[in-house]
Parts: structure tokens; sequence; C-alpha cells
């Protein structure tokens, strides 16, 4: 198992862990159908009223899909298959509050999990970047969800410096990526204690709340991520000479903070 599940009955808070330590928890097939099968599993699941995502170890919260998951493709310009496609809680219906508690890096594909959480809590040592634009990739879905929690400008200079800069959790909180910065040691506490707070209210206002907020955005949002199949497909270079500019670059600090 790559996703640990803790519930506490009383609180009606579950805690969800991305736990691939070795991988700096990036997302491979398995982690992704659990994933999926774990938000569905919480529709049924009269005892969590609110949920807390988060990542094992302090290096990282998810850098997005590992490289070495094999993900075989369509012929069609127009056809992409993408596994984090489902890894939301949005994907598989649940309207129940999500709330990310962010250590460490959080790029690329862990914007698919940012954009589909409620807000996110984020330890004053983390970082957000996407580096796709790097590697010879079309950032469209992670660039779609961070036009949703950022100002565009916000959005478009990270989506497209690539690896080039990561934004801190201070600028993050500053620009409305995040809600809220504490210290590493008090991340999981705040995100616990801000879950426990919408857990203890009626579940019916807290879920149809939910759902009236994210009415407001979900058709525009839905719009987009319906162009990101064919953007990926025109736009990203063979997956060989993408491994290339991977191979050359790894283990560089060719980034700036800010």
């Amino acid at each position: 198992m790559t996703v640990r599940v803790e519930r506490d009955g009383t609180s009606g808070v579950a805690v969800v862990t991305l736990d691939r330590v070795h991988r700096h928890n990036a997302i491979d097939l398995a982690t992704a159908a659990e994933l999926a099968g774990v938000w569905r599993e919480f529709r049924y699941a009269a005892d969590v009223r609110a949920v807390v995502l988060t990542g094992a170890g302090t290096a990282a919260f998810c850098t997005g899909i590992d490289r070495d998951a094999e993900i075989p493709q369509p012929g069609s310009p127009y056809s992409v298959d993408d596994p984090l496609a489902t890894i939301g809680p949005k994907a598989a219906d649940l309207w129940k509050p999500v709330i990310a508690a962010v250590n460490g890096m959080a790029c690329g594909g862990a914007f698919y999990l940012l954009g589909e959480s409620e807000f996110a809590i984020s330890s004053s040592t983390a970082t957000y970047f996407d580096p796709h634009t790097t590697y010879g990739m079309v950032s469209a879905y992670e660039a779609v969800y961070l036009a949703q929690r950022m100002p565009f400008g916000e959005a478009a200079r990270t989506a497209l410096m690539g690896t080039a800069e990561r934004l801190s959790a201070r600028r993050a909180y500053e620009i409305g990526l995040v809600s809220e910065v504490t210290g590493p040691g008090e991340l999981l506490p705040a995100a616990l204690r801000a879950a426990g707070t919408l857990a203890a209210c009626p579940t019916e206002a807290v879920q149809g709340t939910v759902r009236a907020l994210w009415s407001a955005k979900q058709a525009a949002l839905q719009q987009a991520l319906a162009q990101a199949p064919a953007l990926i497909a025109l736009g990203n270079l063979p997956p060989g000479r993408q491994a290339e500019l991977f191979a050359s670059r790894r283990g560089g600090t060719d980034f700036r903070l800010r």
C-alpha cells in the first residue's frame, strides 16, 4: 500500500498520507488507483466528515507522476490517457472538505491534488513549482489548476518558468495558493484543527457549501480541462528527448526561490 489512511471516528477526521518517501511521494499507477479508491470509499463513510491530505516525510508533499510509470498512449493527437486525472476527490464526486497539508516540495502533478482540495496549509519549508516546460512537456492540467488558485500572472509565471523558479511558502501565501503557513512541526496539528472544526459542523451543510463553492467555477474549469489532452499530445517532446533533458538536469540547483 502506498496510501495510508487513518480515521478518527470521534472527531470525524481522516488523514490520507501519500507514502512513497523513497520516490518523493511521486504517484505511480498503483498509487493513483489507491487514491481514487480512497475518495470513492469516503463517499459512503459516515464516520469521515473532513479529510487532511499530506505526504510522508519532510522532503516532499508530492512530486507528481513517477517518471518510471509506463503509460501507453493512443495514437490520436486528440487523446491522452492521464492516470492523474482521477486522483483528486472531486473526480470521485466526493464533496466532503479536503485540506491539503503541504510539507516539502509540491510540484507538477501535485497540483491535481491541491487543485481539488478546499484549501491548503503549508509548512514554512515547503516549495511550489511546475517543472513541465523545462523537460519539454506541456503544463496543461497543472496550469489550469494553478490559474484557478492564483492570479493569472502568477500562474503563468509558475507554469512557464519550469524548474528555474520556485515559490516559497511565504510567496504562496501572499498570492493565495495557500491559506496558512506554519512551522514544520505545527503543520499537521494546524490542519487537524481546521478539519476538526469542519467535521464538527452539520455535514449536510458543510458538503452543500463545498458544492456551492465549486459550482462557482466548475463550468470554466471543465471547459479548460477538456482542452488539455490535445495540447499535451501536440506540444510534448518525444519521451526519449524528455528523458535526456531530465537526466541532464538531475541534481542541479538551477532555480531561484521567491
